[in-house]
């Protein structure tokens, strides 16, 4: 837990980095089913050969999906939290593309604590995804949550 207090002191600072997390062709082609984007790019391993890619990617928006397992990992609740919420983005781009099979995790760094009062924080995080051994991150987001603390 962070308390309320220690924010301001942590803003402009890495607050995280999640564990590895693989993307496999099997989680690949149940995003594609979930969300019905059947792109070959993402579902056709032969096909995708054929590609620069050189093999199946991942969705971007199933990279991004996986921000929430990453800040479960990485970025420690408020004290007192009752409950979380996405509230957004202020910014996302999608740099480099996730082969399949590969592994990537979330850095985060803490860009602003916002008090909206009655126990209500929005933070800004700057969530960056790095695939393993990769040149280029294949996310940079900035990514709003809202805390809400018992008051």
């Amino acid at each position: 837990m962070t308390a309320v207090d220690a924010l301001q002191g942590l803003i402009g600072q890495e607050v995280g980095v999640s564990r590895w997390i693989e993307v496999s062709q099997a989680r690949i082609d149940a995003f594609a089913d979930c969300t019905e984007d059947h792109q070959f790019i993402h579902v056709d391993p032969e096909a995708a050969r054929a590609t620069p890619f050189g093999g199946t990617i991942a969705h971007g928006f199933l990279t991004l999906s996986l921000a929430s397992a990453m800040s479960y990992d990485a970025v420690r609740p408020l004290d007192g939290v009752v409950i979380g919420v996405n509230y957004g983005f202020d910014k996302l781009r999608f740099l480099a593309p996730v082969p399949a099979g590969s592994r990537i995790r979330g850095r985060f760094r803490l860009l602003a604590a916002d008090d909206k009062g009655q126990g209500r924080w929005l933070l800004k995080h700057e969530l960056t995804v790095e695939i393993e051994g990769g040149d280029k991150p294949a996310l940079i987001a900035e990514w709003l949550g809202m805390q809400m603390i018992a008051v």
